[in-house]
């Protein structure tokens, strides 16, 4: 839940804060050729040996902690290191504590009712994470292969070999057979234990994913460009030796929105009085949804800080709540509020009132890494929500909150910016099983931006300053690490030297953008889907904010796909019409004891001859809330107008233009010649 500005007391503290991340030099992927003398298939296959571990349990455990990757010497969001996940967190605590929001933000992003959340102190436990054993199993490992804590965060090779080593420490703690060519089967609790959970339904949620995937087979190049493979094999785990690890059994009660194979805890977000006023209530909004009003959208946030002091917060009052948290290492799941009822959490109320919002333990900008168990729980309960709401499996509704728009001009730019971009998003996307596919050609006037993740690699800075307070950051400023990306620079002319467009909600004084990590304004993201302006050789421009976009797009090494769908434009006689972030109603349509919400636009403009794709069409709504049991007249009711507005890919953020205003055209048709 990152956001852009800080009292300036807080960037001063925070802009000190250097992150041992950031230090780590670049590295080069691999040509797609042989594989090097240090096959890394031949690493899993000695480690394995080397320890007794069948080599499908090695690769599995592996491939759901990173996907295989080495992530070079960088922690991921749980303080783990390399392919087999090694955590250290101690070794990353200077990463800042996350207090979700800052001094005199409002996160409901409802001007009607101002609420004005006290930011939390960033001290004892809510500075660094948990000292549980699952959070510092590098030391254990090293014990166990004679090697250093150094070696074991930066050496590929050496992070296999222990995690084999704790693999079969594990499986030697509980009696099972131990050998390289021993059933894969009989090693379910060592799996289960290798997740790092405290309950048995987290622990078992891992070691299914894992037997799933060695049924399943994978078979990828890693970030270092070692191909590695896991084939395909049936397995029968013998899950009966869970109970030996001694976990918590956590309570599932009944009415938990989570799918039934999802580890998910029932942690309740508190909708109680604070204060005598009849607003003094925390810390979401009764609903009825999605009875009385649509659910569109479900939002994709960090926590900027760790699982447990995050859960602490959304358990207060006075502070703000959302959905659910998912933890990292194991991808374990807390639901705070029902998704009838609507979450403090984007800081735009048109887009509460409409949408879950999904908490995800890590930082937007420290150059640290989402694990794959986290993506893959978070893509089944998304997928779950989705399919349940009839909310559809696209960039236009499944968001992050990057995307959400300021309400009014004036909120523009303190508008978060996570989960950053460093989250995998066509990866997220094909866990969602709906992955970003071409559907056009050159001529059918949109692209839906999709880079390889593991090669755009852009050269952020700022890491080190976290979060940041403004857009030009207080030096030093270093350098993020080279890492894969979901981003796409933008650019004001077709070459690579060429200032970053300016987005003017973020530099009103009309300056580009910059490399900076947190001003993302002249970026496009995976998924999202624009209208194509012009084609300049390996360049395409697309419509992005009022002005042409380009970017690197040539045909060798494609960053999106040609794509096909429907656009809008200004109608004709209009030279510009008005760009807004929410969809309220008009006048007219607010019964008497409703105070009227004005419809206000943003700062950009939406002129003649511009295109922009169409994210869905939408009725004008507002839903009132404003007290504790609903006492205030016309509270609990959703206030409809005959307004209605087309949501479109406006910038890195979507926005609203109304009906009215614009021509529907299918996307061909409004295509450059």
């Amino acid at each position: 839940m990152h956001r852009t500005t800080l009292s300036a007391s807080r960037r001063a503290l925070l802009a000190t804060a250097v992150v041992a991340a950031t230090t780590v030099a670049p590295f080069s992927v691999g040509p797609a050729t042989a594989a090097p003398a240090d096959d890394r298939q031949q690493q899993y296959a000695a480690a394995a040996a080397e320890y007794g571990v069948p080599e499908s349990i090695l690769l599995g455990v592996s491939y759901l902690e990173s996907r295989w990757d080495t992530h070079p010497g960088t922690p991921s969001t749980s303080g783990g290191y390399g392919p087999l996940h090694l955590t250290d967190a101690a070794h990353v605590t200077t990463l800042p504590a996350g207090g979700h929001v800052d001094e005199g933000e409002d996160p409901r992003g409802d001007e009607s009712r101002p609420l004005t959340v006290t930011a939390p102190t960033v001290t004892g436990s809510r500075q660094a994470p948990p000292a549980a054993a699952a959070l510092q199993t590098l030391q254990a490992a090293a014990s166990l292969v004679g090697v250093g804590a150094e070696t074991l965060r930066s050496d590929p090779a050496a992070n296999i070999r222990g995690g084999a080593a704790l693999l079969s420490s594990y499986q030697r703690d509980l009696g099972g057979p131990v050998g390289a060519v021993s059933d894969p089967g009989a090693w379910y609790g060592a799996v289960a234990r290798y997740s790092g959970a405290d309950t048995e339904a987290a622990a078992a949620a891992f070691a299914d994913e894992v037997y799933d995937q060695i049924r399943a087979g994978a078979s990828r190049r890693t970030d270092d460009g070692h191909q590695v493979t896991l084939t395909a094999r049936a397995v029968s785990p013998d899950a009966g030796v869970l109970h030996r690890l001694g976990l918590r059994r956590a309570e599932r009660p009944d009415g938990l929105e989570c799918p039934v194979r999802l580890a998910c805890e029932w942690i309740p977000a508190p909708y109680e009085k604070y204060g005598p006023g009849a607003g003094d209530y925390g810390n979401h909004d009764l609903g009825n949804r999605p009875a009385q009003q649509k659910i569109e959208y479900i939002v994709i946030h960090d926590t900027e800080g760790y699982f447990a002091p995050s859960v602490d917060l959304v358990k207060q009052a006075d502070y703000l709540g959302w959905h659910y948290t998912l933890r990292s290492v194991d991808g374990y799941v807390a639901q705070h509020i029902k998704a009838k009822d609507v979450g403090w959490q984007a800081g735009n109320w048109y887009v509460n009132a409409k949408s879950i919002g999904i908490e995800h333990e890590g930082f937007a900008g420290q150059g640290t890494w989402y694990t794959e168990a986290m993506y893959r729980t978070s893509a089944k309960l998304v997928r779950h929500l989705a399919l349940r709401f009839n909310i559809p499996l696209d960039r236009q509704h499944i968001i992050g909150h990057d995307n959400v728009p300021g309400t009014i001009a004036a909120n523009v730019g303190g508008m978060h910016w996570d989960p950053g971009p460093y989250w995998d998003w066509s990866h997220y996307f094909d866990l969602l099983k709906a992955p970003f596919r071409t559907t056009g050609t050159a001529r059918t006037g949109l692209v839906t931006i999709d880079p390889d993740f593991a090669t755009n690699r852009p050269a952020f800075y700022g890491c080190n300053q976290q979060p940041p307070g403004v857009p030009t950051p207080v030096p030093p400023a270093a350098p993020c690490p080279l890492r894969g990306s979901s981003a796409v620079l933008l650019r004001n002319a077709p070459n690579h030297d060429a200032p970053l467009v300016n987005d003017l909600g973020e530099r009103p004084d009309g300056s580009p953008d910059t490399m900076y990590i947190s001003d993302h304004g002249a970026r496009a993201s995976a998924g999202q889907t624009y209208a194509v302006a012009e084609v300049r050789g390996d360049w395409t421009a697309i419509w992005y904010l009022g002005q042409k976009a380009w970017f690197h797009n040539p045909a060798s090494a494609p960053t999106a796909k040609w794509a096909t769908g429907f656009v809008v434009t200004p109608k004709r006689g209009r030279a510009t019409i008005p760009v807004y972030g929410r969809a309220y109603p008009e006048q007219d349509a607010y019964p008497a004891e409703v105070p009227y919400q004005a419809i206000s636009p943003l700062q950009y403009t939406f002129a003649a001859g511009q295109r922009y794709a169409v994210g869905g069409i939408l009725p004008s709504e507002y839903y009132r809330a404003t007290t504790f049991d609903g006492s205030s007249p016309g509270d609990w009711t959703v206030v409809r107008g005959d307004l209605r507005y087309v949501q479109v890919q406006f910038g890195h953020r979507i926005m609203y233009v109304d009906l009215a205003d614009v021509q529907l055209l299918p996307s061909p048709l409004g295509a450059p010649r």
